[in-house]
């Protein structure tokens, strides 16, 4: 998954789509629009300066109520991916581990963000990256090394995944 698109140029622009009109950093939907969960609101503004002062301070109010950019839709996916590992099951069924598979493989397809979702298709579709979900640890730690791979690609920093149980599971200071 990719969050946060400001060096990426306009992916597919449709059938009928021009992009001389559009923001060369915007990545464009299947349907020729601005995809709003493969962009970040900043994406969306930047060529637009008298918006970009309007939105200034946003309440809380306004931005709960409009749909999330990509890094809002990119944070909560990690929290709830890492969070669902966190849970999963120490010694999981065989029928757990399939359907926890299936699970992110379905997720890959379905993820807002399509170039997002094909990076994530791209990973787990090779042989040392696919999912482990023979236990808790295996789950946690492999949801973390592909969050890691994320922030690798979009230079941010990495996570300690030997860390991954007091951050998402046992954290005494919360």
């Amino acid at each position: 998954m990719k969050q946060g698109s400001s060096n990426t140029t306009a992916g597919n622009t449709g059938a009928n789509s021009s992009t001389n009109d559009k923001p060369k950093n915007i990545i464009l939907g299947k349907d020729g629009k601005p995809c709003r969960a493969c962009n970040t609101l900043q994406d969306f503004l930047g060529s637009q300066p008298e918006k970009k002062r309007a939105m200034q301070p946003r309440s809380e109010k306004i931005q709960s109520e409009c749909p999330p950019d990509v890094e809002e839709l990119g944070r909560s996916t990690w929290t709830f991916l890492h969070s669902m590992a966190a849970y999963y099951p120490e010694n999981p069924t065989a029928m757990e581990q399939i359907e926890t598979a299936q699970f992110i493989r379905t997720f890959s397809k379905l993820y807002p963000c399509w170039s997002c979702a094909e990076d994530f298709r791209k990973f787990i579709a090779k042989p040392e990256n696919a999912p482990r979900v023979s236990s808790r640890e295996a789950l946690s730690r492999w949801i973390c090394g592909a969050h890691n791979e994320v922030n690798r690609k979009l230079g941010k920093q990495e996570f300690n995944c030997n860390l991954w149980k007091k951050r998402w599971l046992e954290n005494d200071e919360c």
